[in-house]
């Protein structure tokens, strides 16, 4: 039994601020009904390579895509624009292995860690972060390792 285990919802990673490593933390799905997931329900995700610490992407989670990579280890997220759960690389091949998951001290933004195949970003590239800003101008700071047509087929 855990001291944050009968704390509510709304005051768990509150509470939490003080844990020291030490201390036992409740199970996995009291902290996921904890979680601030938005309005409709998504969190952000921000997904790493765990070796390198390149930052791949962003995307959406819901609870059943991130129960789904807590137990399979391999990531799934929500897409908007299909509404469903995407399974990362189910079209492309391109997948990521979960190597860490870890919440940020809000409870409103997940961390994490992967092992990528291939390109993260849909463009073939291998960050989704491709396009450097300055207060002047842009520039496309990496090229395609695989070109789209190659990872989708013509779309």
């Amino acid at each position: 039994m855990s001291r944050f285990d009968q704390l509510p919802a709304d005051t768990l990673f509150k509470a939490l601020e003080a844990a020291t490593p030490q201390d036992t933390l409740p199970a996995t799905t009291t902290l996921l009904d904890a979680v601030r997931f938005n309005a409709e329900g998504l969190l952000p995700a921000i997904a790493q390579q765990y070796d390198t610490k390149e930052v791949l992407m962003m995307a959406w989670m819901t609870r059943e895509a991130l129960e789904e990579t807590l137990s399979t280890h391999r990531v799934c997220y929500y897409s908007r624009s299909r509404k469903k759960l995407w399974r990362k690389g189910e079209s492309s091949g391109q997948q990521q292995h979960l190597k860490s998951a870890a919440l940020d001290c809000d409870g409103d933004t997940l961390l994490l860690q992967v092992d990528q195949t291939g390109p993260a970003c849909h463009t073939g590239r291998r960050s989704c972060f491709y396009l450097s800003l300055t207060s002047d101008d842009a520039t496309i700071n990496s090229e395609p390792l695989i070109h789209p047509n190659e990872l989708y087929g013509n779309r």
